[in-house]
């Protein structure tokens, strides 16, 4: 789920953090992307496009037919992948993990209705929503990537936690994923949509944390608290509280423990036993791989094994699989003039992403400096003239 109508509370108060762009603004950049997250999008794109790839067994194949092409468009336009799986999730997730299943068992109950039925359409939409990566496919995914070159990273526990701890430790420049959570785990950049199929047209969205904060007013703490007001995976939120209530009151408290001094509990009752900072300190503090002690290596694509796997295995066709590889190998050596070109064009730096910290502390300098120039001009306009 994520962190519910979080991306409608950022573009009410924060619109500036938001741009969209073609995915060729990401030329050069190394991005984290959620792979579970890419691998679902994959699976739901073939069932609403009115396929279903398998290989000669019935398997499905349409994951990897999503993760082989995609991928290599990304690389195609320059940017440098990096797959990060979800591991064990977190203790404080088992209640949200138990409402999904319901949801599906519920699910399930109406498909069979439905084919009883012969109801096309309903078939159809209650199939895409019992769509769920297993673990052979989330296998056969980490497979692929590593015959192509491309590094995955196992995560102890959440994927976007794993990708906003890369981001923040300088190791990538964005977290990519639908999820907006990535942003209350810490990630200073989240772009969303780069996986989806060119047949949707849809932009690549940008969100900036650093500029979220500024214009909310609101320390990371206090963006997080709101986050959980606004409903997350990890505990429920108080009933009757929306993404407009959720705002004001973390704006007039600051903490979730100070609305709770000062809420009408009869209008607003809070979960019985709530987790909030259970919740809270599992955002600030997540289980994850330390970005210092990841190494990220992207190397030539074992060709013979990616053909012996997609073609042989997965029955693959043969001659788009050899087409796809040459313009793998185009896409590396893209990404690699790009490193390239950005190593001259900024000599003297050690890092080609950007921190939060550098971009920051460039906005402030640029605007103390606007801001003297304007009080010169006005002390200069309001000073007397000599001579009269």
């Amino acid at each position: 789920m994520g962190i519910k109508d979080l991306s409608k509370v950022i573009a009410d108060h924060s619109p500036d953090s938001i741009k969209t762009n073609d995915i060729k603004a990401y030329f050069s950049r190394k991005i984290a992307i959620d792979a579970s997250m890419s691998l679902y999008q994959f699976l739901i794109a073939i069932r609403q496009d009115g396929m279903h790839l398998q290989d000669e067994s019935g398997e499905t194949t349409s994951h990897l037919n999503g993760m082989f092409y995609r991928t290599i468009r990304i690389m195609e336009n320059g940017i440098k992948p990096v797959f990060v799986f979800d591991g064990k999730p977190p203790t404080l997730k088992a209640g949200e993990l138990e409402k999904r299943s319901e949801r599906r068992a519920e699910t399930e109950k109406q498909l069979t209705e439905a084919v009883e039925k012969g109801d096309v359409d309903a078939i159809n939409k209650f199939n895409r929503r019992l769509v769920k990566v297993t673990k052979q496919q989330n296998d056969e995914a980490k497979r692929l990537l590593i015959l192509m070159g491309v590094p995955i990273i196992e995560a102890p526990c959440e994927a976007e936690a794993q990708c906003a701890e890369l981001v923040k430790s300088g190791k990538v420049f964005a977290t990519a994923t639908e999820d907006m959570d990535a942003l209350t785990f810490g990630s200073k950049v989240l772009v969303r949509h780069l996986t989806f199929s060119e047949a949707k047209k849809m932009p690549i969205k940008e969100f900036n944390l650093d500029k979220i904060l500024r214009d909310m007013d609101f320390t990371n703490e206090q963006f997080i608290d709101m986050c959980i007001m606004l409903g997350c995976d990890y505990c429920p939120s108080i009933k009757g509280v929306g993404p407009k209530k959720a705002f004001e009151l973390i704006n007039a408290h600051k903490s979730i423990e100070a609305i709770l001094e000062n809420l009408d509990t009869d209008k607003y009752p809070p979960p019985e036993n709530w987790q909030f900072a259970a919740a809270r300190e599992l955002f600030l503090n997540p289980d994850v791989t330390k970005g210092v002690d990841v190494e990220l290596k992207w190397t030539d694509p074992d060709e013979e094994g990616v053909m012996e796997f997609l073609c042989k295995e997965k029955g693959f066709n043969e001659d788009r699989v050899k087409t796809a590889l040459q313009r793998l190998h185009k896409g590396r050596k893209t990404a690699t003039q790009g490193r390239i070109d950005m190593f001259f064009q900024s000599a003297g730096h050690k890092s080609t992403e950007p921190s939060g910290t550098k971009r920051k502390a460039e906005e402030d300098k640029n605007n103390a400096a606007k801001k003297a120039k304007t009080a010169a001009t006005k002390s200069k306009k309001g000073a007397p003239k000599r001579g009269k």
